[in-house]
């Protein structure tokens, strides 16, 4: 039977066994794959209904009347693709090179189909993305402080006694990783705004209030210095700027990080000596980085790992192999101009993208402030190409639709931003649509380009990727997975010690030492918009439907504001408006609100980024400030 893998944007990358019987797709989960161990989570166990979907685009579409009214013709793939080439040619001769943007993420993770594509767009010198939807501050306060955002592997966890979920749902978005803990017998805490799936199912929970966390953190490295629970050694030999740092928190009050988070000094000072004593970890979640404090609040987390004596402590990311040769940048005879992902809207009004390819990706779902974007694409002239299984929202609005097929048609591999082993992806069968990289060999086909890097085959990227990074394509057919050898590692910091005094935060115009700010919106209450356990970001709301649309709210706001559970209200701010059923919770504290991010539009009428900010943490990288949004909620009288 042939070995697949889950391509979805997640930590676990399951490996798994597929089999075509009856015509019908079964998959299971590999027992031999050592994280992910043989179970497959309930959004993987539905993928033969994902497969198998009637709603799955069959043929190309070009658009007959306005963008975003569902108007579009059938076409040939010859006709499509010709079109494409003609636009693409004409944008180039006529805006120039920079005026065409590649548009992708990680919808689909495949080394081959994320990143082949690129080669026919650094090849014509075009703008590409720079990435900052996800992890971007999170990334860079690592470096701050590490050199590096690779940490811990997870296998480790055996020898570990605690580990910390901070800002992460882990039960819903990394299930293997939580599993895997609890293997391994090591106690589980969870930092949390909300009261999460995850944290119901901790050994111990602290809510704090949002944009505390770096408050805390300081406050807990603070009484593991001040009661001398550090490792001595392990400081002494191994950080930069310790006594620096120890004066800095020295001056922080407890009593005040009790008043801003939430927490008791006494709930403080047990966090700190417990952690000490069990040497913690900490997985550092996604969540809580997408706000206009969650750089500072990364850097802070990030040192407590370092004075209980972990070189590398903390789990965010695992850049594991090295894909640039799929990518192709060589291929570029010119510096890449480079897009902020978050301002695609700004850049759209000013006229500088002319052509639009979007593929592995929905940001007329995903990205934040839609209505802006909305406009931005209906009011200007620039043609969009979107290469995608289902005819999604930013489908929708583009010139022409090309059918994707699903990763259980072709061949690939995926790396983990989790663990370390890289899996084989086998085709089991063949039903609609093209992969990336055979769309992108017919538009270079179509373009007249001869380059010989254009027309390689996913088998010969896939064997020069492995070869690179000194993997066996032989293991890897035979086992389904291969484990990634660990080199030996350092700090690439400037001082070449883990850094309490960033010196690469004060190149960048910062404070060396993490700061706390208070920040207050123009309304009352503060939006999170998390993921749904049973989608990722937009996928799977259309063949699973299961959602949850409804707006958590806490019981005393809603009292406040006369709401009871089940009614409907109008949730809303300057960027937009929504209206869904409130449903009283205190998992949710008050001041705060939650709704599920980025379902789509097309099917439920709106979605949370109607609502969501477009700022960015400029000194993080541009990272998304997706949950420093705040809002009103009122009810809607007679509905």
């Amino acid at each position: 039977m042939p070995f697949s893998v889950c391509m979805r944007d997640c930590y676990d990358t399951c490996s798994m066994v597929s089999e075509l019987r009856d015509g019908r797709l079964r998959v299971r989960g590999n027992p031999e794959h050592p994280i992910t161990a043989g179970f497959l989570c309930p959004k993987g166990a539905l993928l033969p209904k994902w497969f198998h979907s009637e709603d799955r685009l069959k043929n190309p579409l070009i658009r007959t009347s306005g963008r975003g009214s569902g108007s579009f013709r059938e076409a040939s793939w010859e006709e499509a693709i010709g079109l494409v080439a003609k636009k693409l040619k004409e944008t180039i001769e006529k805006h120039g090179s920079e005026s065409v943007l590649v548009y992708q993420y990680a919808g689909d993770r495949g080394v081959v189909n994320y990143a082949f594509p690129l080669r026919l767009f650094h090849y014509l010198n075009t703008a590409v993305l720079d990435y900052g939807i996800c992890d971007r501050a999170g990334q860079e306060a690592l470096k701050d402080v590490y050199g590096t955002a690779v940490g811990l592997d997870p296998e480790e966890l055996k020898d570990q006694r605690l580990v910390v979920y901070w800002g992460i749902n882990a039960f819903w978005t990394n299930l293997h990783g939580f599993a895997l803990a609890k293997r391994h017998g090591l106690e589980i805490w969870t930092v949390d705004v909300v009261r999460t799936e995850t944290a119901r199912r901790s050994d111990r929970f602290f809510q704090v209030r949002p944009d505390t966390d770096v408050l805390l953190a300081l406050g807990v490295a603070k009484v593991i210095i001040e009661e001398g629970l550090y490792d001595r050694a392990f400081v002494r030999g191994n950080v930069y700027g310790f006594e620096e740092f120890r004066n800095y928190v020295k001056t922080l009050s407890l009593d005040y990080v009790s008043r801003e988070t939430g927490l008791s000094v006494e709930e403080i000072e047990a966090f700190a000596r417990e952690f000490a004593e069990k040497r913690g970890v900490v997985h550092i979640g996604y969540g809580f980085q997408r706000s206009l404090a969650g750089g500072e609040a990364v850097r802070a987390i990030a040192v407590l790992p370092a004075l209980v004596g972990h070189r590398f402590g903390f789990i965010y990311d695992m850049k594991t192999i090295d894909k640039s040769y799929a990518e192709g940048a060589f291929l570029r005879t010119k510096p890449a101009k480079r897009i902020p992902q978050m301002k695609l809207a700004e850049y759209i009004e000013r006229g500088e993208i002319k052509f639009l390819y979007v593929y592995n990706s929905n940001p007329l779902a995903s990205l934040p402030n839609q209505n802006r974007l909305r406009k931005a694409l209906s009011e200007s002239d620039v043609f969009v190409v979107t290469h995608d299984i289902f005819l999604t929202d930013t489908a929708l609005y583009s010139d022409v639709v090309l059918p994707a097929n699903t990763f259980f048609e072709r061949l690939d591999i995926v790396d983990s931003y989790y663990h370390r082993y890289v899996a084989l992806n086998e085709p089991v069968a063949r039903l609609y649509g093209r992969s990336n990289s055979e769309v992108t060999r017919l538009l270079a086909r179509a373009l007249g380009i001869k380059n010989p890097h254009l027309y390689e085959s996913d088998e010969e990227v896939i064997r020069k990727v492995l070869e690179l990074n000194g993997l066996s394509w032989e293991e890897l057919k035979a086992k389904g997975f291969v484990k990634i050898p660990e080199k030996p590692r350092r700090w690439e910091t400037p001082s070449g010690k883990i850094e309490f005094f960033s010196r690469r935060a004060v190149e960048r115009g910062l404070s060396p030492f993490p700061q706390y700010r208070k920040f207050k919106g123009k309304y009352p209450l503060r939006l999170l918009t998390p993921t749904y356990r049973m989608t990722i970001t937009s996928q799977y709301h259309n063949t699973y439907g299961m959602i949850d649309p409804n707006l958590y709210i806490n019981p005393v706001d809603a009292e406040e504001r006369g709401i009871e559970d089940g009614e409907t209200v109008e949730v809303f701010n300057d960027y937009g408006r929504i209206k869904t059923l409130a449903k009283l919770s205190d998992d949710v504290p008050r001041g705060v609100v939650l709704l599920y991010k980025a379902f789509w539009v097309r099917l439920l009428g709106w979605n949370a980024n109607f609502l969501t900010t477009d700022e960015t943490v400029e000194d993080y990288g541009n990272g998304s400030a997706y949950h420093s949004t705040w809002v009103e909620v009122r009810k809607l009288k007679g509905e």
